[in-house]
């Protein structure tokens, strides 16, 4: 991170704060949906306590729903016990300057127990770390990349609201895929994200026109693990943020209309040891030539697929994306460079690594890449072998064991894991369970456009 364009210690924060350059920071952590919640400090009294002290957060916030009702049933928090704080302690290491912001600063929050200074079990980001702590355990680092796709619309948040979320006039009016007249037409955006993600810390590669109308890709510099999940939650908010300043909107709903296609976050991921990758080997899998390492990791990373499917999937927006040939992936195979699949490996050498196409761009990254790393790991621990590689069109192999199709499913899958208790722990396995549940049911006592449409008058 030394050097990385937008990337600040605290002496030069202290430093722009002095010039005037900076007067705002931003304290924030996301909660199970992968929302970013938090604080706004003024620049002084962070440097003066809350850079070393820290901050204070109610602990109902990793209990609440999408309407920030908080949730009975849950063990870790609940009105009996009063709703207390968590400890938000900041992580020096992702300060930066937030260039789409007016002179303000930003820095991601561990959430710790304020009594024992434990963190918190079932915090997103703490389940990261503690699949990352395993691999360090096991002599192993991991990198990875999020590419994140969306939809643009030229409608305002709050003109979107009022109508509803239907009727909305998406920025592009054909299927655009690497167009780049209809990507010129959305430059007054997209612009304005690779300018300011580049110079706050999270380095863009590309962007580019996806299949859908109005829908794009952003595409940022690979990091460690822990670095990538934070880029990607603060390159959602930049994103929400700089749409709502510009008058438009973006979602990253995985299927906000069916007649589009979904919007994907492919994970592309490497193990590393002694900083060299893992996976490039002798060993031959048809074109890829790959070492222990790298089978056993696709084939723990593959065979966990349906049990931790809710982190890739969290919404029962999310099973909507999974119709074949959609681009969506499935069906469990894998192959080489081969978009059908829902683990495509590409590159070769030290570039060599595994692309899941499974999650959307509504799964929250930090679990994401926690559900990755403790599958692929347990491969590796216990010498699961990847299936055959396949050659060819994936959406019509019936032989193949096929995603989980609903939340419903993928959550009875993951809360009657003994795999996931082992890799996670019964609390977090349990809490989770509750929230996917919860979510669950929010949807089964709700009457949606589809039912009125399909039922008011014909039934």
């Amino acid at each position: 991170m030394a050097g990385l364009r937008g990337m600040i210690s605290l002496d030069e924060l202290e430093a722009m704060v002095g010039d005037d350059e900076i007067e705002t920071v931003v304290t924030a952590f996301t909660d199970h949906y992968g929302r970013v919640h938090g604080k706004r400090f003024e620049a002084r009294h962070f440097l003066e306590e809350i850079s070393e002290l820290g901050t204070h957060g109610c602990d109902y916030l990793l209990t609440v729903d999408m309407e920030m009702e908080p949730v009975p049933g849950y063990t870790y928090a609940s009105w009996d016990l009063g709703y207390g704080d968590f400890h938000m302690v900041p992580d020096l290491s992702t300060l930066r300057v937030a260039t789409w912001l007016d002179r303000s600063a930003f820095v991601l929050c561990d959430l710790e127990d304020p009594r024992t200074h434990d963190l918190v079990t079932v915090a997103p980001r703490t389940i990261l770390r503690r699949q990352l702590e395993a691999a360090g355990e096991s002599g192993y680092t991991a990198k990875g990349a999020s590419e994140l796709e969306f939809f643009l619309f030229e409608d305002s948040y709050r003109e979107a609201a009022e109508k509803k979320y239907s009727d909305m006039r998406p920025a592009g009016w054909y299927i655009e895929d690497y167009h780049l007249l209809q990507g010129a037409r959305e430059e007054f955006y997209n612009a304005q994200v690779r300018r300011h993600l580049t110079a706050s810390g999270i380095p863009v590669e590309n962007s580019k026109g996806e299949w859908g109308k109005g829908q794009h890709e952003m595409n940022i510099r690979y990091a460690e693990l822990l670095d990538m999940a934070d880029r990607h939650t603060i390159m959602k908010q930049a994103m929400k943020e700089i749409a709502e300043h510009t008058g438009v909107s973006v979602t990253f709903m995985a299927k906000p209309d069916m007649t589009e296609a979904g919007s994907s976050c492919h994970l592309h991921v490497s193990l590393w040891s002694d900083d060299e990758n893992a996976f490039p080997g002798e060993l031959e899998f048809g074109p890829v030539h790959g070492t222990d390492e790298f089978r056993w990791f696709l084939g723990g990373w593959m065979a966990h697929v349906p049990e931790l499917m809710v982190f890739y999937a969290p919404t029962i927006n999310s099973y909507k994306r999974y119709q074949d040939g959609s681009w969506a992936p499935t069906r469990l195979g894998w192959s080489y460079d081969n978009r059908t699949a829902g683990f495509r490996v590409v590159g070769h050498d030290q570039s060599l690594r595994i692309e899941c196409r499974i999650p959307g761009a509504d799964a929250n990254p930090y679990l994401a890449y926690a559900a990755v790393l403790a599958a692929g790991l347990d491969g590796i621990a216990n010498k699961i072998e990847a299936p055959e590689i396949f050659l060819g069109d994936v959406y019509q192999a019936q032989e193949l064991p096929r995603v989980p199709y609903t939340l419903r499913e993928a959550t009875e899958l993951f809360a009657s894991s003994e795999f996931v208790k082992q890799a996670f722990g019964s609390e977090v396995q349990e809490h989770y369970t509750h929230f996917f549940e919860t979510e669950q049911k929010a949807f089964d006592n709700s009457v949606t456009d589809w039912e009125r449409w399909r039922y008011f008058e014909r039934i």
